[in-house]
């Protein structure tokens, strides 16, 4: 098994090495071609391309429309299995942790929570690709406060970190709070995530949830707003032919996702796909999602 983990490592590594000299020699092509439509003159930098090239290898067909990338191959199958989720939490948890770590555990459907214990995350990984687990999910926290939520995709990554914000508990917003949540497969809603970086975190977030039924009456909401994510967990009932009740369920937070890594969360040496800078320039006045 370790040898099979460790010839797909590196042929998926090999793999994202060629992705940027793919990406630049698409763009190179499709750049001449606008401008050849448009009737413009090359620059000097395509000049000579154009010229080697003699237009034959400028017409793009529909295979070519766009370079395959490294995330067709991390959520190729997502939709046509269910996930597998192991939530768990940092060492020493305080009280308040493991309970946001139980209401994670009902937020995400097929998720098991597991005590943390002892164990380190370099036997918790493997661990956890053994058992065929798709997501491992671990929540940090500072002075007995939810600060920090990890979600790494098994067996290759990526690993998304966002920090946390306003975190209320399920019995803090709801007034059925004694009550059962239910546990059917949830609808999505994603507001506000427009951009590349904001389509790969949809993506990243989407992953976690199977696809619902058409008849469930369960709603959760990614809202993006000045790149803060709100999440809000909602379920509906219909009161007549054109009213609907609607009741907060719980938890709710606010996340500011700052890395994104192409591997799993035990592997240090991976390579950053995008990283938060907000003290560099005016960063902090741009909106990245």
């Amino acid at each position: 098994m370790l040898r099979r983990q460790t010839r797909e490592r590196r042929e998926y590594i090999y793999k994202k090495s060629q992705e940027s000299q793919e990406r630049a020699i698409y763009d190179r092509k499709q750049s001449i071609k606008d401008l050849l439509a448009q009737g413009k003159p090359l620059p000097t930098e395509l000049r000579n391309e154009a010229r080697i090239m003699g237009g034959k290898d400028l017409v793009l067909d529909e295979a070519q429309a766009a370079p395959k990338s490294h995330v067709d191959d991390e959520y190729a199958k997502v939709g046509t299995y269910d996930p597998k989720i192991v939530i768990t939490t940092s060492r020493s948890p305080s009280s308040r942790l493991l309970q946001f770590a139980k209401e994670l555990r009902l937020v995400f459907p097929n998720s098991h929570r597991l005590n943390r214990g002892n164990t380190v995350i370099r036997d918790l990984v493997p661990a956890c690709h053994a058992q065929g687990i798709t997501d491992l999910v671990i929540i940090h926290e500072h002075r007995g406060v939810p600060d920090a939520l990890i979600v790494s995709h098994l067996p290759h990554g990526p690993t998304l970190s966002m920090t946390l914000h306003n975190v209320v508990l399920r019995h803090d917003v709801s007034s059925n709070a004694s009550s059962t949540v239910s546990e059917q497969y949830p609808h999505l809603i994603f507001e506000g995530f427009s951009t590349r970086l904001g389509e790969r975190v949809k993506g990243i977030l989407q992953a976690l949830f199977p696809v619902p039924k058409d008849d469930a009456k369960r709603v959760m909401t990614f809202a993006n707003e000045s790149d803060f994510i709100s999440f809000r967990h909602h379920v509906f009932a219909k009161s007549s032919h054109k009213d609907v009740q609607l009741a907060e369920v719980g938890p709710r937070f606010e996340a500011k996702p700052y890395e994104i890594r192409q591997g799993t969360i035990d592997q240090s040496e991976a390579d950053v796909e995008w990283l938060l800078r907000p003290y560099m320039r005016t960063a902090k006045k741009r909106t990245q999602m």
